[in-house]
């Protein structure tokens, strides 16, 4: 078994079709730790992981001026999705509200994250979100 996580990263531009790269990336790290893990990654586990990717890197496209990155980090147990964006503005937690129109990525992030930081980087922001796969 692998001693270091499996680490991959990849860069958007904002285009239209990036958030569904962004899935499309995520699936095949899930399938490359699948594969060199070893990772048990059941069908709500992929799912959680696929959604919380939707959920940042959509953020992220909606609210910087410029690219961002999404890195994923993996285990046989859990997988971090980090996404760094341009934008120094830290997002807002709303209470629940299912009134509200909008505004729930966050919310859903942390529904499905055992552990979601946000903080200010050199360049902007990085929101990242720690998922286990083993559970579900």
């Amino acid at each position: 078994m692998p001693v270091e996580p499996l680490r991959r990263a990849a860069h958007f531009t904002g285009e239209p079709g990036c958030i569904a790269e962004a899935r499309h990336f995520a699936a095949q790290f899930l399938e490359q730790l699948r594969t060199e893990w070893c990772a048990t990654v059941n069908a709500k586990a992929e799912g959680a992981v696929l959604l919380v990717v939707s959920e940042l890197v959509t953020n992220a496209d909606r609210h910087s001026d410029g690219p961002y990155i999404l890195e994923l980090e993996g285990t046989d147990s859990t997988l971090t999705v980090a996404v760094y964006d341009s934008n120094g503005t830290l997002p807002r937690v709303f209470p629940r509200d299912p009134q509200r129109i909008g505004r729930h990525g966050l919310e859903i992030v942390r529904a499905l994250a055992r552990d979601v930081g946000v903080e200010r980087v050199p360049v902007g922001k990085r929101v990242r979100a720690v998922i286990d796969l083993d559970h579900g």
